[in-house]
């Protein structure tokens, strides 16, 4: 598959500035969604890169570096657990790549924006939802890779501060071991209470 085919089919019609967007922790039962936005110069090259979730993790650190210092732009946006809770995960995954949008048209004009997916009925430049976009779409796969290092890297934080949870393995997944956790330690701050396994320990709690 030419990950470059929505790209150069956009460059055809004269447009430059293409950012693709993806998000990552829809799924967590703690912590931010994180999205991010992502240009790249034409002459990108980078082997081997996809969606970050097929990617090694040593593999996504070592790209995440390398699309920072060669994308032409990129921006990184979060909506946070409470905020989750407020509008619904969907909702705040779209917010979060509007935030990750605008803060790359502070930098550039950006012309196009290519998405995982998802729809984004207030921008007002075009966009298009590429269904499984991060495995189709260069743009889409280096801002995957961006989302996801920067949302790993937040679990480690919390994992320093709450080791007995196993954010570092899981990162805010709902295995059987951070369900355990869960319900031997109870819920610290940055749990999502609308979802169903954290709703169960406050429902209990409560009873």
């Amino acid at each position: 598959m030419d990950l470059w085919a929505y790209e150069k089919e956009l460059y055809d019609k004269g447009i430059t500035y293409i950012g693709g967007v993806d998000e990552v922790g829809r799924g967590p039962l703690i912590g931010n969604v994180v999205a991010a936005c992502c240009v790249l110069p034409k002459d990108f090259k980078l082997d081997g890169l996809t969606d970050s979730k097929k990617l090694s993790e040593k593999k996504r650190n070592t790209f995440y570096e390398y699309i920072i210092e060669n994308c032409i732009a990129y921006g990184i946006g979060e909506v946070p657990f409470d905020e989750i809770d407020k509008i619904n995960i969907y909702e705040a995954s779209r917010k979060a790549m509007m935030i990750a949008i605008s803060k790359v048209r502070n930098q550039i004009p950006l012309q196009h924006v290519l998405t995982d997916a998802m729809p984004l009925p207030s921008l007002d430049i075009p966009h298009t939802p590429v269904i499984k976009g991060d495995a189709k779409s260069i743009s889409i796969a280096a801002a995957s890779v961006l989302a996801k290092v920067t949302r790993d890297r937040e679990m480690y934080e919390l994992d320093k501060k709450y080791p007995m949870y196993g954010f570092a393995s899981h990162k805010g997944y709902p295995t059987k071991k951070h369900i355990e956790a869960l319900n031997k330690y109870g819920l610290i701050e940055g749990y999502r209470t609308t979802y169903g396994p954290v709703r169960d320990i406050i429902l209990k709690d409560f009873h």
